[in-house]
């Protein structure tokens, strides 16, 4: 399925966010489309709805007529308009390959500025070398039409926000059982468990390991990804994984219990230096 179809995460915020100005405003529907050239009720529905790229023109001229004063806020919803009227970013070439949620992740990792990642089963994505990255995706997918290769490359690219000139901020929580497994066998793994060390010394990267003799702590409810963004927090958005489909949770009052939830987690798991040394004791058993 292609990942354009569908209101994607950014085009549902930006349509929220207006639909909240407008409201904010007391004006209706109708009111807007009177006032504004060009404006029709059922166009400021689609756009309210997610329904479609909304254009830059669009969204100044109805923050303009809502008396919207929050220069942050302003930017970060033209922003959201340039962003989701592109075409031909590099992964359009893979679109028979990428779902609707992965389309919407590579976008948002594009822009976000931080991802705060727990993850019990396996190595994060972001982390992840090919050969690994391989056996998962193999194990994970049940459809017989996958192409796993064409995955594995969007996923090595994916990489690259990592370090690009204003690189993404990681902080990501693994349960010791991903970092003991045996994916791949003993070079596929050591392979990985170095490329997890390598990747550490990034400032910009921080590693964290939940022992397997932890209590009960808020990482058994499952994997989840929190995105944050630059110009608002109230804007950052999650991902939790799910058997069939991810979910996207948007709400910025539901964001903030993901938030609360990951920082029990890293109090939860081994310092840094710690879980470093784990990662290290089991590349070197298995090499």
């Amino acid at each position: 399925m292609a990942a354009a179809a569908g209101p994607t995460v950014r085009r549902r915020q930006l349509g929220a966010e207006l639909r909240r100005k407008r409201e904010e405003a007391g004006l209706s529907h109708d009111e807007v489309a009177d006032a504004l050239t060009g404006m029709s009720q059922p166009k400021l529905s689609r756009i309210e709805n997610g329904r479609g790229a909304t254009k830059v023109d669009d969204v100044k001229k109805l923050l303009s007529l809502y008396k919207c004063e929050d220069t942050d806020l302003i930017s970060a919803l033209v922003g959201m308009a340039k962003n989701g009227s592109q075409r031909g970013m590099w992964w359009q070439s893979y679109g028979a390959h990428i779902n609707p949620t992965l389309g919407d992740l590579i976008t948002l990792e594009a822009t976000a500025s931080s991802v705060r990642n727990y993850e019990g089963a396996f190595i994060p994505g972001l982390l992840q070398t090919p050969a690994y990255a391989r056996e998962i995706i193999k194990k994970l997918n049940m459809r017989p039409d996958i192409n796993v290769e064409a995955l594995v490359d969007v996923r090595m690219a994916r990489q690259s926000a990592l370090t690009r000139n204003d690189p993404l901020t990681l902080w990501a929580v693994i349960h010791e059982a991903a970092i003991r497994s045996h994916v791949g066998g003993p070079a596929i793994m050591a392979e990985q468990l170095s490329r997890l060390l390598d990747r550490a010394t990034l400032p910009n990267i921080n590693l964290q390991v939940m022992p397997i003799s932890a209590p009960a702590h808020h990482g058994m409810g499952g994997a989840f990804t929190i995105l944050g963004f630059p110009q608002r927090q109230d804007l950052d958005v999650v991902m939790v994984d799910g058997t069939l489909s991810n979910l996207w949770v948007e709400d910025a009052v539901d964001v903030d219990v993901f938030a609360a939830k990951f920082d029990a987690i890293r109090a939860d798991a081994l310092g840094l230096d710690d879980s470093l040394a784990i990662i290290t004791d089991q590349r070197d058993k298995i090499t």
